[in-house]
C-alpha cells in the first residue's frame, strides 16, 4: 500500500500501528487514490487523522439568537447537536416531525428514526432509505468520538432496540450530507413533499440547522 500511494514504508508502518504521524494533503490524496476511496471515505479519512478535540462530550447550548430564527420560520426547522439530540425546533417541526411527542430522553434524531414508532408513519415506504441514509452520515461524526461514554451509550441503546440499525451500523458505511427530497405523512394533511438542506453554525461548529421548504 505504501508503495501504491507513493509514500514511505516507515511512516506507513506507524500509521497502521496508531503512533502520532502528521501527513499532508498530498499524502492524504495519495492514501485516498490508492485505497480507491470516495468522496465521502476521503473526506472521513482527513476527519479522523485530525480527531476531535478531545473534550468530554457535552449537551451543546443553543445561542438565542439562533432559537428565534427556528422560531421563526413557517416550515419545519430544527437544531443539531454533534451526537444529532435535538436542541430546538419550532412549531411547524411539532407538527410535521412530531418532536413535540418525544419524551426528554428521546430527543435525538436516530432515537427518534429507530426506537420510537413517529418515524416509519412519518416516512412511509421511504423509511429503510433514510435510515440507511442516516445512519451513514451519523457513522462520519461517531468515528471521532467512539470513545466518548454518551457515544457509546447512545449507539448500544440504538443497536438493542432495533435490527435495522445494528444491521447498519455493521455495514460501517459513511456519506457526507447534501440536501435533497423529502416526502413526510402528516396524519390529518396527508403527504407532504420539502425540500431539505443543513446549514453550520459560527457559534458552534456542532450545531446544525435543518430547515425544510414545502415543494
Amino acid at each position: 500500500m505504501a508503495e501504491l500511494a507513493g509514500i514511505g514504508v516507515d511512516w506507513y508502518v506507524r500509521m497502521e500501528q496508531g503512533r502520532t504521524v502528521s501527513p499532508s494533503d498530498v499524502t492524504f490524496d495519495a492514501l485516498a487514490r490508492a485505497l480507491r476511496l470516495g468522496a465521502a471515505d476521503s473526506a472521513h479519512l482527513r476527519a479522523l487523522a485530525r480527531g476531535g478535540d478531545g473534550a468530554a462530550f457535552s449537551i451543546e447550548p443553543v445561542p438565542p439568537t439562533i432559537v428565534r430564527l427556528v422560531q421563526s420560520y413557517a416550515h419545519p426547522a430544527y437544531v443539531t447537536g454533534r451526537r444529532w439530540d435535538l436542541l430546538a425546533w419550532n412549531d411547524a417541526a411539532a407538527d410535521v416531525l412530531c418532536f413535540d411527542r418525544l419524551a426528554d430522553i428521546d430527543r435525538n434524531l436516530l432515537v427518534f428514526m429507530f426506537a420510537t414508532p413517529l418515524a416509519r408513519d412519518l416516512f412511509g415506504a421511504a423509511w429503510h432509505d433514510e435510515a440507511r441514509r442516516m445512519i451513514a452520515l451519523f457513522r462520519a461524526t461517531h468515528d471521532l468520538w467512539a470513545d466518548d461514554p454518551a457515544f457509546i451509550e447512545l449507539v448500544e441503546r440504538l443497536k438493542s432496540s432495533s435490527t435495522d440499525f445494528a444491521d447498519g451500523w455493521n455495514r460501517h458505511d459513511v456519506r457526507i450530507g447534501v440536501s435533497g427530497e423529502k416526502v413526510l405523512h402528516h396524519p390529518v394533511r396527508g403527504a407532504l413533499r420539502y425540500t431539505y438542506a443543513t446549514f453550520q453554525s459560527n457559534d458552534d461548529a456542532a450545531l446544525k440547522l435543518a430547515i425544510y421548504t414545502p415543494v
